[in-house]
């Protein structure tokens, strides 16, 4: 049976896979019947939640965009260093690409977008499409700053005859570098994500504790005009707290 050919692929969108779509629905159903049973115990709230699954599965699919396309950044640094090698070894910078390819085929496993994408260029090579072009054409689908920069530096090289192998190892050392400070950083704010997160769920944690210890001790902010007015600007507070945090410790490099 013939493999299929590597297709080129759209990293500013993403489809939701059927397994993927259950599993996202059942978290924004439990997030919505959590919310009732912490604020309000109401069946009726639940109706007016219905639209939260919907936005909830629209702000899942920009993180998952998001940690797509920063796994493809971390994946284009390994790229980078097999084309640099290659070059050094004295093959061009289309042979390089074939050499990547076997190099990026011992690392990841069939699927990964950088080595799905780097067979999609080896493709187009066979049909005389020049590499310079499909690199500039990756960086523009990538949506990635350092693949972008170095899909233009790469351009303007080729055209104007520079030394190519000379301009890949630089990028390649340069993009290392600061994938390295990205890591470093990340490494740095895992402990204090923890920490929002523990902070975040503390006042569920507080009410179901005294649901447990005392029950009926809060039986007063339900089913009643006052404790929905209540619940509900704590609700507000809560949501936002639970943003500004998020905010804080989500530090773009």
């Amino acid at each position: 049976m013939q493999k299929a050919a590597p297709e080129k692929r759209e990293y500013g969108k993403y489809r939701y896979t059927p397994k993927e779509m259950v599993k996202y629905l059942a978290q924004s159903i439990a997030m919505c019947a959590l919310i009732d049973y912490l604020f309000y115990r109401n069946l009726w709230v639940m109706l007016v939640m219905m639209p939260v699954p919907v936005f909830y599965l629209k702000w899942k699919k920009k993180r998952l965009i998001h940690e797509r396309k920063k796994q493809l950044n971390y994946q284009f640094k390994d790229a980078l260093n097999a084309m640099s090698v290659a070059i050094q070894a004295g093959y061009s910078v289309e042979n390089a690409v074939s050499a990547c390819v076997r190099d990026l085929r011992q690392l990841y496993k069939p699927g990964t977008d950088i080595l799905e994408e780097f067979c999609y260029i080896e493709t187009q090579q066979h049909v005389s499409i020049p590499v310079e072009e499909l690199f500039l054409d990756f960086g523009k689908r990538s949506g990635v700053e350092d693949i972008e920069n170095f899909a233009s530096v790469f351009y303007t090289a080729k055209r104007t005859g520079g030394d190519m192998g000379n301009v890949i190892q630089k990028v390649s050392r340069m993009l290392g570098d600061r994938i390295d400070v990205k890591k470093e950083i990340e490494a740095t704010l895992a402990a204090k994500k923890s920490e929002q997160l523990i902070m975040s769920l503390m006042p569920v944690g507080i009410i179901f504790y005294l649901n447990l210890t005392s029950p009926g001790f809060l039986d007063v902010l339900y089913g009643n005009p006052f404790g929905i007015c209540a619940m509900s600007v704590c609700l507000a507070i809560y949501s936002g707290a639970c943003w500004m945090g998020r905010k804080i410790v989500d530090i773009e490099v």
